[in-house]
């Protein structure tokens, strides 16, 4: 199960920096208190993905923290199945927005990581190399982080985080830092494994295209402090295809004006 619910949520914190975080934040003075975000209310169906949209330094990250419960919020809650987050959870795997591949570790090792409470050997190896062909790195179970590419670390970690089984994945930026081409592979890839396990997965993104195909939902945020200015289920069918859809391309221009810019190129 993978129900979230996300009640009445604020953070704010003593802003400590001297200079504007962003062009896009309104500056806070240092030593006052700076409000991030407040009244933020929403819910995740089991099995959804959920793609979660906001310009820089909105607190998208920070939101998703606190719904993983590495992070508190200074009023509110999140429900996980029932129960109140208080920390993080082995149910609920974090994939970070930088690489998160421990470097003396090589792939095999680090995606052991994920099934280490599994005390049959044959059923743990029988698991990880499961997951590192799932990932296509077969013929690179020994090789180290720093000998892989960006694309090929990003599905090193996404094997680790799918070999636990969670019941809720959480990704923030999954596809940063990465070409074009591999881009658009390991988005697919992420989308076709969703799919696959129907488990649920909220993803933190700036790249409103990654958003419209991948998401069953979409959360906007916006404002400072930022609130929920939109949250839309996308029934459209996979693979989605903006030159063929009139009704997405509307969509993605209506989130783009939402967003402060005029045209979508």
């Amino acid at each position: 199960m993978g129900h979230i619910v996300v009640k009445n949520l604020r953070k704010e914190y003593i802003e400590r920096r001297k200079l504007n975080r962003s062009q896009e934040c309104p500056y806070v003075p240092c030593g006052e208190v700076n409000v991030v975000f407040e009244d933020i209310n929403l819910e995740f169906q089991e099995g959804e993905m959920v793609c979660i949209l906001g310009p820089s330094g909105c607190g998208k990250t920070t939101m998703l923290r606190i719904i993983a419960g590495f992070d508190k919020p200074t009023a509110g809650n999140v429900i996980v199945n029932g129960k109140e987050i208080t920390g993080p959870s082995p149910d609920h795997i974090f994939v970070f927005q930088h690489s998160a591949l421990l470097p003396w570790m090589t792939v095999w090792e680090n995606v052991e990581l994920g099934v280490r409470h599994v005390r049959d050997k044959a059923e743990r190896e029988e698991k990880i190399e499961e997951f590192i062909e799932m990932v296509e790195l077969e013929g690179f179970e020994d090789n180290y982080p720093y000998q892989l590419s960006g694309g090929m670390q990003r599905r090193a970690e996404l094997a680790r985080a799918l070999v636990a089984e969670p019941e809720t994945l959480f990704m923030d930026e999954p596809f940063s830092g990465l070409d074009f081409l591999t881009h658009m592979k390991m988005r697919e890839e992420v989308v076709n494994m969703h799919e696959f396990f129907e488990k649920t997965t909220i993803i933190v993104t700036h790249d409103i295209d990654d958003a419209l195909i991948m998401g069953d939902r979409i959360t906007l945020l916006g404002g400072r402090p930022a609130q929920v200015k939109m949250s839309r289920k996308l029934d459209f069918p996979r693979p989605r295809d903006f030159t063929a859809d009139e009704e997405l391309t509307e969509l993605r221009h209506e989130i783009f004006l939402a967003l402060g810019v005029n045209y979508a190129l």
